[in-house]
């Protein structure tokens, strides 16, 4: 499968950071009214659009290579938050970890458990699936690796990032590690709007949209089938408004909450219209 050459956010349907919009961008636009009544306009992460995203979902990308690389180095059950269809959650599975996976959206998760109906019975065994909120949950145990993957803390708000905060340390083991990621915006004389053809897992090719002006506070991520029906069935659309956190912001919030940055290494390669790094962090002792 070839990855999305716009990278989509995380499927944690949190309300707070997440604006589904039907005028998303110039071309984006253009498109769904070209689409006129076909055009059935949804959420990235809801019933309609879940399976879209978890289409164009990839297992083998450099993040989640740096994520399994980084929990490698120390044993112990991992928690998964955002984990959406399970884009890092089977990975794990399947290097033998205990993992639970916490995600708001009932649809993302209900991919999940499809995928995991399909897996070996030891697989399955080792995972806990809960649907609760990133911003606010309570586990009743620790982890030694919390994972937060995808640019999924975009979707929160400055209230909600704290909840996280707070909730995350509330789960971290003596010595254990936190480790998410942030999406910026690489070069800044890239164009406000790019459009591309990708293909998804099951050979599905679809038309994916982005908006993201220079020092913009969100960007917009369109998604629709590139072959629609011949005759006049409804078209599915996924579009999302998704706030943007820019690093220097990020690691001044996770200062101020009790956790320290002990490595940030980038993931993206040079020249990338995103940049994406790894944070690990720990609690402050």
């Amino acid at each position: 499968m070839s990855a999305p050459a716009v990278p989509l956010t995380a499927p944690e349907a949190t309300p707070a950071g997440h604006t589904p919009t039907t005028a998303a961008t110039t071309l984006a636009a253009r498109r769904i009214a070209e689409l006129g009544d076909r055009a059935r306009v949804c959420g990235l992460y809801d019933a309609l659009g879940a399976p879209l995203y978890h289409d164009l979902a990839t297992y083998d990308d450099p993040e989640t290579r740096a994520l399994l690389t980084a929990v490698r180095a120390t044993p112990g059950p991992v928690l998964d938050l955002a984990a959406g269809s399970g884009r890092f959650t089977l990975p794990l599975l399947a290097t033998g970890r205990e993992v639970t996976a916490l995600d708001l959206s009932a649809d993302m998760l209900a991919l999940l458990g499809t995928q995991l109906d399909r897996a070996p019975a030891s697989m399955r065994g080792r995972c806990t699936v809960v649907q609760d909120d990133m911003s606010r949950f309570a586990l009743g145990r620790t982890f030694p690796h919390i994972l937060l993957g995808t640019t999924s803390l975009s979707l929160l708000d400055q209230d909600g990032r704290m909840g996280l905060y707070r909730s995350v340390l509330a789960h971290l083991s003596e010595g254990g590690r936190f480790l998410l990621t942030v999406l910026e915006r690489g070069d800044s004389d890239d164009p406000d709007e790019t459009a591309a053809e990708v293909t998804g897992a099951g050979g599905t090719v679809y038309e994916l949209y982005e908006h993201w002006p220079a020092s913009a506070d969100s960007r917009t991520v369109t998604l629709l089938p590139a072959a629609l029906p011949q005759d006049d069935s409804p078209v599915t659309v996924c579009t999302d408004r998704v706030a943007v956190l820019d690093l220097p912001r990020l690691e001044e919030e996770l200062a101020v909450s009790g956790l320290s940055i002990t490595s940030r290494r980038l993931l993206s390669p040079p020249g990338e219209r995103h940049r994406v790094t790894l944070l690990t962090t720990e609690a402050t002792r």
